[in-house]
């Protein structure tokens, strides 16, 4: 049963008086549970309650963490049906893409857990002291990992489950040491309160403290900026536009003890098609990326909305063959009468510049909340002239632009925002003849793909889902994997310290045997 409710720690709370519901894509109408936003005093109640929790939390081992996180998974697996049926009636996506996001939802917390509770995350790293050095004595130093304290984290529209509620960044913020505060995505608030839930009931079996974790209803922006705000939040994780992550990076750095906000934002992800490929496989590689194009609806970060080659018949040639197979595609439902509103807005935006062609545009009758899916092409001095061209369509939509020579596409890459992804399609060895192209999509992403796609984003240690400016605010970390666990702690040193009173991950005899680098060699 969905209450509609914030949930402050293990409490239910509903003070306020905004109120608002989800609504059905696909079937065009409001469901009918009625959320109610929190009010300042709930965000304030929540906020002391995690600051609270804090205390204790930080201290509990990685072994009783682990079962934490391992419990929220099987929580959320018990929701079994009643999960899936609220958020495709919130997303319009089918129940396949439920399950699978759900799947990897319990995936990534499992992860973390077995991070957790192997314990060598934190770093430990130990400099013995030296007496009797000279000319000055060596102290003892010892460093490690320390969580940051409470998290505020942003729900995404477009990853109720794995972006959202028990999503990457609370996942890695809870196995970090830090309570999180989720800032519910209004589009998916029902789904939100079933993770939520899923959530608490663990809190309570594992015996976490009240606090560990809070989920607040809001319908616009000022809870948001409320919980930014409160010099008891000590970092912020948000998935999301490029105008919401700023406003809050913003937002942040303004306060009187600024903090990080760690936001993956827009991305257009770039793909180069060198000459050979071009030549010897466009159909193929036309197929691959109309398919790629429209997988859900477009509404992926890492969706390819810009695809790069230097001028030629092959070229010629791809276009045309992209925007037939594209065409063949069957629209698919969008995830909020407002995305598709955006979808629209955007895609006019970039098709009413000035030099651009229309190579494909759905213009059959689709069914309300919809998306027509939309080729277009330009030249590449038309693209490094008008910023405009650069936007992020969110949807079904990509561009081709066509460069003079080698040095353009190069100048283009360049001239390119920060990305998530970046791709190379090559024929045999051809890639190695182009070191200046590689070297220059490398600078602006912070994962490069070979002869595939990059929608898809495997949850893995090895995995760097970020990039430099605006695709995250801060280029050195991931959002996706256990290494994105990095965000939401710090380096701390314990110097001369009694053995006895430090960390165990710090004391000389190594009782949770971690792996460790003591006087330079890492071993247990």
């Amino acid at each position: 049963m969905i209450s509609g409710k914030n949930s402050i720690g293990k409490k239910f709370s509903a003070k306020g008086t905004i109120t608002y519901t989800t609504f059905n894509p696909e079937l065009n109408e409001e469901n009918t549970t009625v959320f109610t936003e929190a009010t300042s005093s709930e965000i304030n109640e929540a906020v002391a309650l995690s600051s609270e929790a804090f205390k204790e939390f930080r201290e509990v081992s990685g072994e009783r963490k682990a079962a934490f996180l391992n419990t929220i998974a099987d929580e959320i697996l018990a929701l079994d049906n009643l999960l899936i049926q609220t958020y495709c009636s919130e997303t319009g996506l089918p129940e396949g893409r439920a399950k699978g996001e759900r799947a990897r939802t319990v995936g990534q917390l499992r992860s973390f857990a077995n991070l957790v509770a192997e314990g060598s995350w934190v770093e430990a790293t130990i400099d013995v002291a030296q007496p009797n050095r000279e000319p000055m004595p060596k102290p003892d130093i010892r460093k490690m990992l320390i969580p940051l304290g409470p998290v505020v984290v942003f729900g995404a529209s477009n990853f109720p489950l794995a972006y959202s509620t028990a999503g990457g960044d609370t996942a890695a913020a809870l196995a970090a040491g830090c309570p999180v505060i989720v800032k519910s995505h209004p589009m998916h608030a029902g789904t939100g309160e079933l993770v939520a839930s899923a959530i608490i009931i663990a809190a309570q079996k594992t015996g976490m403290p009240n606090g560990v974790f809070s989920n607040l209803n809001s319908s616009g922006i000022e809870v948001g900026q409320q919980l930014v705000s409160h010099p008891d939040v000590k970092a912020v994780g948000f998935t999301g536009s490029i105008k919401g992550g700023r406003a809050l990076l913003d937002l942040a750095s303004k306060r009187e003890e600024p903090i990080p906000v760690f936001a993956e934002m827009g991305s257009i992800n770039p793909v180069v098609i060198l000459p050979k490929a071009l030549e010897n496989r466009n159909e193929a590689i036309a197929k691959i990326y109309a398919s790629s194009i429209t997988l859900g609806t477009g509404q992926f970060c890492t969706n390819p909305g810009l695809l790069l080659g230097v001028k030629s018949d092959a070229l010629s040639s791809f276009i045309n063959n992209l925007s037939q197979e594209i065409m063949e595609m069957n629209p698919s439902c969008m995830l909020h009468p407002n995305i598709k509103n955006g979808y629209v807005n955007n895609k006019e935006k970039v098709i009413s510049q000035a030099n651009v062609s229309v190579t494909a545009n759905f213009t059959s009758e689709v069914e309300n909340n919809y998306a027509e899916q939309t080729i277009v092409s330009v030249s590449g001095e038309e693209f490094l002239a008008n910023p405009t061209l650069h936007l992020e369509v969110f949807g079904p939509f990509s561009m081709v632009v066509q460069c003079n020579n080698l040095s353009e596409l190069e100048t283009v890459i360049s001239k390119l925002e920060g990305q998530l992804t970046g791709t190379v399609i090559s024929d045999d060895n051809e890639v190695s003849d182009y070191p200046a192209i590689i070297a220059a999509l490398q600078n602006r992403v912070g994962r490069i793909i070979f002869n595939g796609v990059p929608t898809g984003v495997e949850v893995c240690e090895s995995m760097v889902h970020g990039g430099p400016y605006p695709a995250s605010t801060d280029s050195r970390f991931t959002a996706v994997g256990i290494n994105s666990i990095k965000r939401w702690v710090r380096p701390f040193s314990y110097q001369d310290w009694p053995n006895n009173l430090l960390p165990k991950e710090l004391q000389d005899e190594n009782p949770l045997g971690v792996f460790r680098i003591k006087d330079g060699i890492r071993s247990k």
